[in-house]
């Protein structure tokens, strides 16, 4: 394997996610490479990866984020996932990473646990 920016953006992405989740993300983020995928979050989940619930892959031991709080939360979420692309080319650079966090947030339609990781990943924070 080369190391490369490519590299680095997902070593960020996975970090990111070990912050959000409270533990590695693991089978949650090899569940998105492929979108026929039916791999869950834990072997107790029945869901697809992209029907679990967002506040299901936030850590657990604290309480979900509320209103300002879960915007920047679910952009940091979907700026993560952005980043473990499976398709090197496809992943975002530390430079569109970096500008994403310093002045962009999204705009949640609804609150933050009735959104899917699907939903999150529907939405396209680094379109210019």
């Amino acid at each position: 394997m080369e190391v490369n920016e490519n590299c680095d953006v997902y070593s960020f992405g996975v970090v990111t996610l070990e912050i959000i989740m409270g533990k590695h993300p693991g089978d949650l983020f090899s569940s998105f490479s492929s979108v026929s995928s039916s791999s869950s979050l834990s072997s107790s989940s029945a869901l697809p990866a992209h029907q679990i619930p967002i506040v299901d892959i936030l850590d657990q031991r604290i309480s979900p984020p509320t209103h300002q709080l879960a915007s920047e939360v679910v952009s940091l979420v979907k700026i993560a996932f952005s980043c473990l692309n499976s398709s090197p080319k496809s992943r975002p650079t530390m430079k569109q990473v970096s500008h994403f966090l310093s002045t962009q947030m999204l705009h949640l339609s609804k609150p933050v646990h009735m959104m899917t990781c699907g939903e999150l990943l529907a939405l396209d924070p680094l379109a210019t």
